[in-house]
């Protein structure tokens, strides 16, 4: 079977993205991490903002301190609509944020994080790095659309903002799940223009 890829736009440039490939600095999900020296921050990101590197520590045995969100914010994905009927296996999709900024991973200023995108998964652990896996896209570049390639049959997607660590804030940002049907079509990429 040949590697999975995924299609993203940045800054008005395509760029193809392995699946596998970690995420803006954290390892895959099934690769543990080696455990930091006692003054070393968790990830190669460079702390900036309010938020020392130790605010990226376990808060507790088993969980990950959590960033604030403000109570107003919003986050949606702007396509596809839910119930939408893809003619394509090759899905464009963008999401967005209000009264919430993207911000690239490894970014540590009040209100901001970047997007996560959830494909026929439940919601992982609010207390712990979102993981890094096909279900689960990182956009630690604070990208806002990808295009994804996915088989014929109807999915679910869901958008999860997490910090700079890829930690879900508190309260959790999350878009509704939605759910489309993809239809084996022209091999073009289908979103709205």
């Amino acid at each position: 079977m040949g590697k999975l890829y995924r299609l993203t736009m940045v800054s008005g440039v395509l760029a193809v993205v392995l699946l596998t490939a970690p995420a803006f600095g954290q390892a895959p999900a099934d690769v543990p991490s080696p455990a930091p020296a006692d003054n070393a921050a968790v990830h190669d990101h460079a702390a900036t903002g309010d938020h020392a590197a130790d605010d990226a520590r376990p808060a507790s045995e088993g969980g990950f301190k959590r960033t604030p969100a403000p109570a107003d914010a919003y986050v949606y994905i702007g396509w596809p609509n839910d119930g939408e009927i893809i003619r394509s296996t090759r899905v464009k999709i963008w999401f967005g944020t209000r009264n919430f900024s993207v911000a690239p991973a490894g970014t540590y200023k009040p209100n901001t994080g970047h997007h996560h995108l959830l494909i026929d998964t439940a919601l992982p652990p609010l207390d712990q790095p979102i993981p890094n896996d096909k279900n689960h896209l990182h956009f630690g570049l604070g990208q806002t659309e990808t295009i994804i390639e996915l088989p014929p049959g109807t999915h679910t997607l869901q958008i999860l903002m997490g910090d700079g660590d890829h930690v879900p804030h508190d309260p959790p940002l999350m878009s509704k799940k939605i759910t489309i049907r993809v239809q084996p079509g022209e091999n073009r990429v289908v979103g709205m223009h």
